[in-house]
């Protein structure tokens, strides 16, 4: 059963900085790629980055390249969002993502709050 963990969030400041993590388990973590996603107060859900199986490549939304970097430790089962530069339009609900075979699972998600 694919379990997915979020953890990380909180309450920053505006330009200050957050590390998201998200531990998996249930499946053989390597040979997938790993999304973070996002949900604003009365937004949609919207991808946020994604990375490939062993890290190679990685793409961004528009909203934050240069500010946010995926990443992800397979000897650890667990993917990364690093960000910085973190804006109040930043403030999200963030889930981290996987289709394994055509099926989505999502974890619990952690909150983050960017606000003075």
């Amino acid at each position: 059963q694919v379990q997915l963990v979020e953890s990380g969030g909180g309450l920053v400041q505006p330009g200050g900085s957050l590390r998201l993590s998200c531990a998996a388990s249930g499946f053989t973590f390597s040979l997938w790629s790993m999304s973070w996603y996002r949900q604003g107060p009365g937004k949609e859900r919207e991808l946020v980055a994604a990375i490939s199986s062993f890290g190679g490549s990685a793409n961004y939304a528009d909203s934050v390249k240069g500010r946010f970097t995926i990443s992800r430790d397979n000897a650890k089962n667990t993917v990364y969002l690093q960000m910085n530069n973190l804006k109040p339009e930043d403030t999200a609900v963030y889930y981290c993502n996987t289709v394994i075979s055509g099926r989505r699972s999502w974890g619990q998600g952690t909150q983050v709050t960017v606000s003075s």
